[in-house]
């Protein structure tokens, strides 16, 4: 793909919107995403609080490196949470660097034993927020990774949003609070609370989350108070869709309630769109989501599998009004293990944004036809149920069996 790809796929970049008082801004790949998040790391005065699942050992993990230790050395009390498997190879010269600094770093579930099951090994955190002086946030689906494979490929295709206002310091509470809850199990809880307190004189009297209006919300995953809140929102914006549902996954990968609810939609008339990953980055989850193609396009679903580079946006647009950016996937590992976050937002300019993006998007990918399916030996079908089957048993062994269909 050309250098002109960035270009085409997001037409008018930057652009911000004002809903419920918050200014959001759609940043499209880490090429738009970095040069925005670095320049608010650098402006930052007060607090950072960064969640990342990946913070890899490469060029733009330096980048943000570089710009934490700058905010530290300045004063800004930085706080880092990684995951232990996603950022597990982060370098022992950056904890070095951190600690200098007065970086305060943390893993969530650190790798101890790596070649050692436990039925917990697959909760981790896989949300990626930022959160800078309770003033402006970041929340998505990019990873702290260099955006292209090599210098010749076309970046990840991924989202995230910048958010000025008050989503802002919602944000930041929730950061705050899964910091803390950390630090507890970590027997560190009186220090990193006393520290985290302090901002309250810094920066005011913070806002309730409730009373952020509804045209704007943080919908969040985890195993505790808000096991289902993500699917229950989708579920809900699907079923009373009356038009058009625009869907773009990586890992999609969604239980029976899901399914259904995606053909009841096409069979009242609704136009179903799914964008999906074309190149192969894990088998056994790419073939399991092959197994589902069959029902889908019965129902007159349209499948596009982009193929420019790897997809790996978490997003959606329904009826051209609600839009979903975050971390989570449609899949057992986001929807019934992990902790995600993502950002609905009920505004129909926000949504004709994505919405462009994303059918522009279709044009460099590959549409699957009914007849693509219908040609497929009784053999290769019988691999993809094989691989569905065995993603669910393995999700059923790790969350419960109650949970394997959800």
């Amino acid at each position: 793909m050309t250098s002109t790809t960035h270009e085409v796929l997001n037409p008018a970049p930057f652009v911000t919107h004002t809903v419920s008082g918050n200014q959001l801004t759609l940043l499209y790949c880490g090429v738009e995403y970095f040069p925005q998040l670095c320049a608010a790391l650098d402006q930052a005065r007060v607090s950072i609080f960064l969640e990342s699942y990946i913070f890899a050992r490469d060029e733009t993990g330096q980048r943000v490196v570089d710009c934490l230790l700058r905010a530290a050395r300045r004063g800004v009390s930085v706080h880092v949470l990684v995951d232990g498997f996603g950022a597990a190879d982060f370098p022992d010269v950056w904890q070095s660097e951190f600690s200098a600094a007065g970086v305060h770093l943390q893993w969530f579930r650190r790798e101890v034993f790596r070649f050692r099951f436990h039925r917990h090994r697959l909760r981790r955190l896989h949300r990626k927020l930022v959160a800078i002086d309770q003033t402006t946030a970041f929340i998505g689906g990019i990873n702290i990774i260099n955006d292209r494979t090599n210098e010749h490929s076309a970046p990840r295709l991924d989202y995230a949003v910048r958010v000025a206002g008050s989503m802002a310091s919602e944000i930041y509470l929730e950061m705050r609070h899964l910091w803390h809850r950390v630090s507890w199990a970590k027997f560190r809880q009186r220090s990193h609370w006393l520290k985290i307190n302090a901002y309250r004189h810094e920066l005011g009297q913070q806002r309730d989350p409730r009373d952020t209006p509804p045209s704007l919300t943080l919908l969040l995953r985890d195993n505790f108070h808000h096991r289902r809140d993500i699917k229950e929102a989708y579920l809900h914006a699907i079923t009373h869709a009356e038009h058009e549902i625009i869907l773009a996954n990586a890992y999609f990968l969604p239980g029976r309630p899901f399914r259904q609810a995606l053909i009841e939609a096409a069979q009242r008339g609704v136009r179903v769109l799914l964008l999906l990953q074309g190149k192969i980055e894990y088998r056994f989850q790419h073939y399991a989501t092959h197994a589902l193609y069959g029902k889908f396009l019965e129902a007159g679903i349209e499948i596009y599998e982009y193929q420019s580079s790897y997809l790996h946006a978490k997003v959606a647009v329904i009826d051209g009004v609600w839009t979903t950016v975050g971390s989570s996937n449609i899949d057992p590992f986001s929807l019934m293990l992990a902790r995600e976050a993502n950002l609905v937002v009920r505004d129909r300019e926000f949504a004709g944004a994505l919405r462009q993006s994303l059918l522009v998007a279709t044009e460099h990918a590959i549409r699957i036809q009914p007849q693509d399916w219908q040609r497929l030996n009784w053999a290769t079908r019988l691999l993809l149920w094989a691989s569905y089957a065995a993603v669910r048993i393995a999700t059923g062994l790790v969350g419960g069996k109650r949970h394997a269909e959800e």
